[in-house]
């Protein structure tokens, strides 16, 4: 596989320095990708970065991960707009264990195969770097100009006229450059990859080389991903969408990628999955017969999700999205997790009911009345029973006194009420 030939045909691919695919060509190159550590997951911001080391693996080549703990503790200038807190180095080598662990779902670290993945620390070779060894050693190779003329600094100056730029943050660059030579001295790395607000970083780093080292290295960035809407991708009124399940559930991931638009679906299937040409040429197709079929979205979604999460949550996730509208929703109601159960009724209005009396036993009318406000009054509800608008589990009842007791919890703890077609409420038994 052509490397480059294949991000080309992805959209992945927004500046490449001359001569990186007759290098990618000649032998196996060994390229790497910063990963900010702030955070003690991935969020799907991250993806595009990571698919490229994957394809990159795909084609031969080795991909080394880089986890920035030490530019981490300092923070990229490049489109931000203000200074970013400091973390310890605790939480750093946590963060670092449950990043590996995410990326493993996308690269093969194990295997003895000669372009196996590797995942280095910057803070484990920049820990012992004194500040006056560095500035003497690596800030001479480069001027002041140099580093001024770099769209992020003079993006974030101009941004920050009142404030200006603390030389902390002016330093990352020469810190991101010392990164590329570090790998390619110790590792033979000969290319960096990364977002297209990278490109003055990279290029830093191969100028460096050049100018330390008597070497030749190469860059290649991606475009940033943008929603056709002009709105920021991975975003939603939530926050960032993550790939740590206990912070966006496999299904309000699944859902992320399912709802997303038809111009959308045909830019990220190519993007966020490995499915090969031809076969994402026929989903297009099959889009363009029967748009309301939605076969972008649905092999988007199924594709990304069973990557980052599991099969199994996969199907979870499907089985969970048919729930307010299957004729199996009661059979789904008590096979799914806690998690996400919470997340395909967030927003619904919740009570807390006694977990005694749920043990005697209580009458639905008074469950739903007195003890949760459901209905109005106990009229209203014997009233909509008659009429079959009311259910327990996604289960119509027929009788008002029918008695509700612990065996009606999910997950022991939550009781699904259901008030006409689309109102819906949570009773949790406390």
């Amino acid at each position: 596989m052509n490397f480059v030939e294949e991000l080309t045909w992805r959209g992945m691919i927004n500046n490449i320095m001359p001569g990186t695919e007759e290098q990618l060509k000649k032998e196996m190159t060994s390229a790497y990708v910063g990963i900010d550590p702030t955070a003690d997951s991935l969020h799907i911001g991250h993806l595009v970065s990571i698919m490229m080391l994957k394809h990159f693996q795909r084609a031969g080549h080795r991909p080394i991960a880089l986890i920035g703990g030490a530019t981490g503790m300092i923070g990229d200038p490049s489109m931000k707009s203000q200074e970013r807190k400091l973390i310890d180095e605790e939480t750093l080598r946590h963060n670092q264990e449950a990043i590996k662990a995410q990326l493993s779902h996308f690269l093969d670290f194990d295997s003895d195969a000669p372009n196996h993945a590797i995942l280095v620390n910057n803070y484990d070779w920049m820990k012992e770097f004194s500040f006056l060894n560095f500035i003497r050693d690596i800030g001479k190779h480069i001027t002041v100009n140099y580093m001024m003329a770099k769209d992020s600094v003079k993006k974030r100056l101009a941004a920050n006229a009142d404030h200006g730029m603390s030389f902390t943050e002016f330093s990352y660059q020469l810190l991101q450059g010392y990164d590329f030579l570090y790998l390619y001295e110790h590792e033979g790395c000969r290319l960096q990859m990364g977002g297209s607000d990278q490109w003055g970083n990279i290029t830093t780093g191969t100028e460096l080389i050049r100018r330390i080292a008597g070497g030749e290295a190469y860059a290649i960035t991606c475009p940033l991903i943008t929603k056709a809407d002009g709105g920021k991708f991975g975003k939603t009124e939530s926050g960032n969408v993550w790939l740590d399940p206990k912070r966006t559930s496999p299904y309000k991931f699944y859902q992320f990628w399912l709802n997303v638009s038809d111009a959308d679906a045909a830019k990220y299937i190519k993007i966020f999955t490995d499915l090969p040409q031809d076969e994402i040429k026929a989903l297009e197709e099959e889009q363009e017969r029967d748009p309301g079929m939605r076969p972008l979205q649905k092999r988007l979604a199924k594709e990304i999700t069973t990557m980052v999460h599991s099969a199994q949550d996969y199907e979870m996730a499907v089985e969970a999205s048919q729930i307010l509208f299957s004729n199996k929703a009661k059979d789904v109601l008590h096979k799914i997790d806690e998690d996400t159960l919470l997340s395909v009724f967030e927003g619904v209005p919740q009570f807390e009911v006694s977990r005694d009396a749920l043990s005697a036993g209580v009458p639905a009318i008074n469950l739903l009345t007195d003890d949760a406000a459901v209905f109005p009054s106990k009229g209203e509800m014997r009233k909509m029973t008659q009429g079959g608008g009311v259910s327990i589990n996604k289960e119509k009842i027929a009788d008002p006194n029918m008695m509700i007791d612990n065996s009606f919890l999910l997950n022991d703890k939550y009781i699904l009420a259901q008030r006409g077609k689309k109102n819906y409420f949570l009773l949790i038994a406390k």
